[in-house]
């Protein structure tokens, strides 16, 4: 390094050359010992500068006292003679030389550095200039060797502060602070060595820094960044931290968030790359690392300075509005999780998070709702995804984060779960299906959570227990997702949490506390670990048999779904038969081996004691029973082991209830399933459900099992109760019909009433009959191969269902149907449904006609099966493989096919006249269940809905059958329902249904996701259809929604809006009664009856929609003017980027003004709109002010599209919101004076309420008016256009008071007065009312002197 001083001689010298050194040595030590220094000066000024330099050089290399030499050398140099300040200035050159050259040990060069540093303070101030700037000078060139040097420089630029007077820098004279301030911009504008950031940056911290130079020094720092290796980068930012406690918090943080953000990107870049692989530059694993360290750096930083952190939030905060991808991604992410370790920024930091995923997912909400939106505006970044990334970036050592992600998961989850309603259930959809933000936000949560605990060891425990008392401790309220969440940690790895088991043992104590919905969660979770921990599952069986007999009704129902849960999920998959296993083993007795799969002794054993509990249950109430029977069928398909054993005890419960002898009438012991105490009388035998049950077992067992027994020893013995079972399901069909409803006293004299005790009695029987009816038909049609007798049978047990249906239906009384309550819970499968209704509208095979002919027959049978498949609507039903998604998906689509062949082959305009008596038709009915099913299947299978539709188009040769993709089907399906809807229109005005108009246009599949394409044009209907819905309100919402539905899927509605408002004013004329208004009919459904305020409110609704997406957009807007004013510097030479958002944003308002300009003008009836026509402008008036205030903000640019929309605003808008709010209050005191008569006082009441009402959103549109022009005023100054004189201010507003007026009043007063006191003497309370009535005229009247 050279500072400026000649080349130091080599070190090498001739030993007489050491000897005059060291002479030299003892001297000036020795002068310098004399009190005075005069002697030491005149020998300093003897010796030459390269003597003295060999001298310095000599000792500080042999490591002897170099620090009293160069005291004695200052002391002999001072700074008050020129002679003196040069030599010192020298010596510093040559100490500097002797620090870098890396020839000096560690303490002597301290030592030597510590010397200078003390005696900085001495020199004048242009020595001080020349020494910084020969440090600026070895920076700039890169001629440092180890930096140990740049110690001093910082000294040297305080005290050049210090120094008074002006000073000689570069060619100008400057004071000592301005002489720093160029000192330090002359460094920062030039080249730094990367080996020398750290320290030059660490060097600042001792330097007085202004504001400006301190973002001269963080610009310079950032921009070295990207040179430096990886590992720098921690200590790099720890200087910088405490450098910002000079100032500047904010672009340090923005600095190195933006800094890890790109290098994020980068990485993920080249990963994803297949092709550069190679050429990854920086490992994961040591960029997780540094992150991790400089997180822990900030973390630290802040629990120091509190403002870091204020800041922090604060930036976050504000990049909020807009685009925040530039400032939320997964380095902020990790690095607020860090800083929610330090309490009071916990809260803080945690809304942050919450507000900033919820904002997120309402974006993604609104954007997926609107082609206008995705057009115009990317797909933001979505910030699940990067918290995501930070779970899985914490597997590299980052326990700082691993906290924060625990609480802010459990937060997400306790915030946006499924919230608790009225009647105490929970509003869900089904599993895996996530709609609303709500419910995204709330299974990140439980996203976060799972792969939280599949990562760290050490938390597990932690997250287990907080799940299981949130399971435990909240039964009131919906645990639904806990459940999920600790079913999916269970399912990860039982073996991990055998180590918790005592955790989750501990919460079976809890179970006969818990409703029945949990219980079943909590028990289907744990599943996996019963498998592997047997001291567990001996845990449960214990809490089980005491719960079986607890006091508590749900107590021993959640019993009893413990044991069926584990009877399907243990499998009996031995030799032993049950008859073989007769005596009852204990749960432990039989050693398991958890690492086999399965132990065919144990599991057989341990599901015989279950059944044996359960045969307890046939004993207890109705609804433990209940509970039992629908469980059975699952347990006999999930375990067929336990055939025998389940079909024994139905066997045996149902002859406790069946009269064996067969010309006994009724067969049925109905007095026996109820019970009578006292005068409490209820269900003690659920004898329908018991008759179900057995039913499905059975034919499960005929189809499945006995096909696979080809003989054996057991065939025959398990056959003879089989065939048992047969005989009497074959004898009760053939005595219910023969038994009469006298057999069964409930003919229609007996009492049904709901308040005698007989009436209770009687209607529990009428609803075990009518359930036994509809399993013996479905039992029936099960066994009978298309046999015609069978078939009878099924038609006379339907009639005597029928008769006692409408029995009841005429004692319930009207606007009370018990048959259509029955229909919605039928004990119909789905299967049986599905293959019912295809027989019955699709079986075209030439054998079955006879047969088929029997049921097709019958109309009120075809109505009630086609009434059944519309009760099957729910996405989980009761009944055989209810439970199963895929089993109900299939019958669904079996059931659509059918009703949708039904319905488009005889439409309810050709099909019988005798089939449309007594209710709905069947097409109708047809229509009503594919409507429901449609419901279903978009909220409980939305992603099977290709499978859907290709269901629907099953050709009938499959050879002809061509791939299709889904649009073209969805758009075959939609044109099916627009044809039959134009058929109906087209009708003769008295066979028009509006309640099936109604249908179609609520059931066109319109599935906008599945459209590829833009959806089809939606058509008006031909013009007769306005006279045939004039009068049908509700088919015209249908329609109009159908329409919005369709066009907001394909493009923005605005041009819709306008051309609605337009038909809407020509219909309802003009608040102006001498303006005549074209009459336009761009849609017959809009007339004079539907108009308002059916379409009106209809448009209005829309409006505040596009409003809403305007207002998101200006949101965006905000943030990018903001995000680009940062960076206006930078991009000053760039030309300004254009701006399609903020033009698509005026446009949808200028579009907006015509339609109010439009909808304002019109006469609304008797106050129905006046309100609601009123609220529009006030949004619509507001959202140009907030256009202003963007392009306030972009005054650069020429906003010569802005000065279009004002101009628009001011000839359109406002002058006829004037005109409205005048016509609103005319109309409104006019009530008041009409005829001369005086209301009376509850009337007045009434009026003096509508009209406050009607008027309320008045003042705020006035408001929002004068804060308009205000921002119109300041945008006119800053962009030199005067945007006011398109403007028109209105007198109105200048409430002046009319003299004339007010002395008429005041007359008008003084003669009320006199009235009163004359009517005083009458104090009646009527009189009173009168005496109180003109004040309120009063009150109204004062109003018109305000003009």
């Amino acid at each position: 390094m050279d500072l400026g001083c000649g080349r130091i001689p080599t070190l090498t010298r001739l030993p007489f050359s050491a000897l005059i050194c060291a002479t030299m040595d003892q001297k000036i030590l020795s002068l310098a010992a004399e009190k005075t220094a005069d002697r030491l000066q005149a020998f300093l000024q003897t010796l030459k500068e390269e003597d003295l330099a060999n001298l310095l050089q000599n000792q500080a290399v042999k490591g002897r006292a170099v620090g009293a030499l160069l005291r004695a050398i200052f002391r002999g140099s001072p700074c008050s003679e020129e002679a003196g300040a040069l030599r010192r200035r020298k010596i510093y050159t040559c100490c500097t030389q002797l620090v870098e050259s890396g020839d000096l040990q560690k303490e002597t060069a301290s030592e030597i550095i510590g010397l200078l540093m003390l005696e900085v303070h001495c020199f004048p101030g242009p020595s001080l200039v020349e020494l910084a700037n020969e440090f600026i000078a070895a920076i700039t060139e890169g001629s440092l060797t180890n930096g140990k040097s740049l110690e001093l420089l910082p000294i040297i630029l305080t005290a050049l502060v210090t120094k008074k007077g002006n000073l000689v820098c570069g060619k100008d004279e400057l004071s000592g602070e301005e002489c720093k301030k160029q000192l330090i911009s002359t460094l920062c504008s030039g080249r730094w060595d990367q080996r020398y950031v750290i320290q030059l940056t660490s060097m600042f911290k001792d330097v007085p820094l202004t504001a400006e130079e301190i973002e001269l020094v963080m610009e310079k720092v950032f921009k070295m960044f990207s040179k430096l290796n990886l590992q720098e980068i921690p200590p790099l930012v720890y200087q910088l931290l405490i450098l910002s406690s000079k100032g500047s918090r904010k672009r340090v943080l923005e600095g190195i968030i933006a800094f890890f953000n790109e290098l994020d990107k980068q990485h993920k870049e080249e990963q994803s790359g297949d092709e550069l692989l190679d050429l990854i530059t920086v490992p994961s694993g040591e960029l997780r690392h540094v992150e991790g360290t400089v997180i822990l750096h900030i973390v630290f930083a802040m629990t120091l300075d509190c403002e870091l952190g204020r800041e922090l939030l604060k930036h976050l905060k504000a990049g909020q509005q807009g685009d925040f991808s530039n400032n939320i991604c997964p380095f902020s992410i990790a690095l607020l999780l860090s800083i929610a370790r330090i309490q009071r920024f916990e809260e803080q930091v945690f809304d942050l998070l919450k507000a900033s995923v919820f904002k997120s997912f309402k974006d993604l909400q609104l954007l997926q709702g609107s082609k206008f939106l995705q057009n115009l505006v990317p797909h933001p970044s979505c910030v699940s995804t990067m918290i995501l990334e930070v779970v899985k970036n914490s597997v590299h050592s980052w326990d700082h984060v691993t906290q924060g992600l625990v609480q802010f998961g459990f937060i997400l989850m306790d915030s946006y779960g499924p919230k608790k309603v009225v009647d105490g259930k929970a509003i869900e959809t089904s599993p895996g299906l996530w709609r609303t933000p709500n419910q995204h936000a709330c299974k990140l949560g439980g996203t976060i959570l799972l792969e939280t605990f599949k990562i760290h060891e050490m938390i597990r425990q932690e997250i287990l227990e907080q799940v299981l008392n949130r399971v435990v401790t909240r039964a009131s309220s919906p645990i639904s997702h806990f459940l999920e969440l600790l079913s999916n940690i269970i399912m990860y790895s039982p073996l991990v949490l055998q180590s918790c088991s005592a955790k989750i043992t501990e919460s079976f104590d809890y179970l006969s506390f818990l409703p029945l919905q949990t219980v079943q969660g909590l028990l289907k979770a744990v599943q996996p670990l019963l498998k592997v921990s047997m001291s567990m599952r001996d845990s449960l069986i214990l809490v089980l048999r005491k719960a079986m007999f607890a006091r508590q009704l749900d107590a021993r129902k959640s019993a009893v779904a413990g044991f069926l849960l584990l009877l399907k999920n243990f499998k009996v998959l031995g030799s032993l038969s049950s008859s073989q296993c007769s005596q009852a083993i204990g749960v432990s007795q039989v050693h398991v081996d958890v690492h086999s799969r399965y132990n065919a002794v144990a599991n057989e054993a341990f599901c015989l004691e279950i059944m044996d509990s359960l045969r307890r249950c046939l004993g207890q109430q109705a609804d433990v029973r209940l509970m039992l029977y629908e469980g059975f069928y699952d347990v006999l398909r999930r375990n067929s082991q336990l055939a025998n054993s389940i079909m024994q005890t139905l066997l045996s419960q149902l002859k406790q209830f069946y009269e064996p002898q067969s010309d006994v009438l009724p067969p049925l012991k109905l007095d026996a399933c109820i019970l009578t105490q006292g005068d409490q009388i209820s269900l003690q035998e659920p004898l329908d459900h018991l008759l179900c049950c057995i039913q499905h077992c059975l034919a499960w067992y005929k189809s499945k099992v006995m096909p696979a027994q080809q003989g054996g020893e057991e065939e025959e013995e398990e056959e003879g109760f089989y065939q048992e079972l047969d005989d009497m399901l074959e004898s009760l069909t053939n005595r219910m019909i023969k038994s009469e409803l006298e057999d069964f006293e409930l003919d229609k004299s007996a009492d049904f009433s709901q308040s005698t005790g007989n009436g209770i009695k009687n209607n529990i029987c009428a609803s075990l009959v009518m359930g036994v009816c509809e399993v013996l038909m479905e039992y029936n049609f099960s066994i009978s191969n298309f046999s015609k007798n069978k078939f009878e049978d099924i038609l006379s047990l339907f009639t005597c269902y029928k008769k006692l249906s409408d029995i009841l239906t005429e004692k319930a009384g009207k606007g009370k149907t018990k048959a259509a309550g029955k229909t919605s819970d039928s004990f119909w499968s789905m299967k049986f449904v599905s293959e019912l209704l295809t027989a019955l509208f699709r079986d075209s095979t030439q054998s079955h006609e006879e047969s088929l002919s029997v049921l097709r027959s019958s109309n009120e049978f075809m109505r009630y099966a086609v009434g059944v498949a519309c009760g099957r609507r729910r996405g989980t039903v009761s009944g055989p493989d209810g439970q199963n998604p895929d089993k109900i998906f299939q019958n669904l689509c079996d059931i659509t096919r059918v009703l949708l062949w039904r319905y488009t082959s005889i439409p309810t305009s050709v099909e019988e006249p005798g089939k449309k008596e007594k209710g709905k038709s069947i097409s109708l009915l047809c229509l009503e269940g594919l409507q429901r099913v449609f419901s279903a299947v978009q909220l409980f299978f939305q992603p099977r809905v290709p499978l859907f539709l290709r269901a629907l188009d099953v050709p009938d040769n499959e050879e002809e059958e061509v791939e299709a993709t889904v649009t073209q089907r969805a758009a075959f399906q939609i044109r099916q329902f627009q044809r039959s809807l134009l058929n109906l229109l087209s009708s003769q005005e008295e066979e028009f249904n509006s309640k099936e108009a109604l249908l179609l246009s609520a059931s066109s599949p319109a599935w906008p996701s599945c459209w590829s394409p833009p959806p089809p044009r939606c058509y008006p209907g031909p013009p007769r259809s306005a006279r045939k819905t004039a009068g049908d309100a509700l088919f015209c919402k249908g329609v109009m929604n159908l329409l919005f539905s369709l066009h907001v899927a394909h493009k923005s509605p605005v041009a819709l809006l306008r051309d609605l408002s337009q038909d809407i004013h020509g219909h309802l004329g003009d608040i102006d009664e001498d303006v005549e208004v074209e009459k336009t009919n761009h849609f017959a459904v809009v007339n004079l009856r539907t108009a308002a305020p059916t379409v009106c409110l209809l448009v209005l609704s829309q409006a505040e929609k596009v409003l809403e997406e305007v207002d998101w957009l200006i949101t965006r807007l905000k943030g990018q003017v903001s995000q680009e004013t940062l960076s206006e510097e930078a991009s000053s030479q760039a030309a300004p980027p254009s701006h399609p958002v903020e033009k698509a944003v005026i446009m949808q308002l200028g579009t907006l003004l015509t339609f109010f300009h439009e909808l304002v003008q019109n006469r609304p009836a008797l106050g129905q709109l006046r309100g609601h026509l009123a609220e529009g402008p006030v949004q619509d008036v507001h959202h140009p002010h907030l256009t202003c205030q963007i392009c306030v903000s972009e005054h650069e640019r020429n906003p010569k599209i802005m000065e279009k929309l004002v101009k628009l605003s001011g000839s359109h808008l406002t002058p006829v919101c004037y005109s409205f709010i005048s016509y609103v209050q005319n109309k409104s005191r006019s009530p008041q004076c009409a005829g001369g008569k005086k209301k009376p006082a509850a009337a007045g009441a009434v009026a003096v309420a509508r009209v406050l009402r009607e008027t309320k959103p008045i003042p705020n549109l006035i408001f929002a008016i004068e804060q308009y022009e205000k921002f119109l005023i300041f945008l006119s100054k800053r962009s030199k256009v005067n945007l006011m004189q398109h403007i028109k201010l209105s007198t109105s507003r200048d409430f002046k008071i009319k003299g004339n007026i007010l002395d008429m009043l005041l007359r008008e007063e003084e003669e009320r007065e006199d009235d009163d006191e004359e009517n005083r003497e009458d104090a009646a309370s009527e009189h009173g009312e009168q005496n109180r009535e003109p004040a309120k005229k009063k009150r109204r009247k004062e109003t018109k002197c305000l003009s």
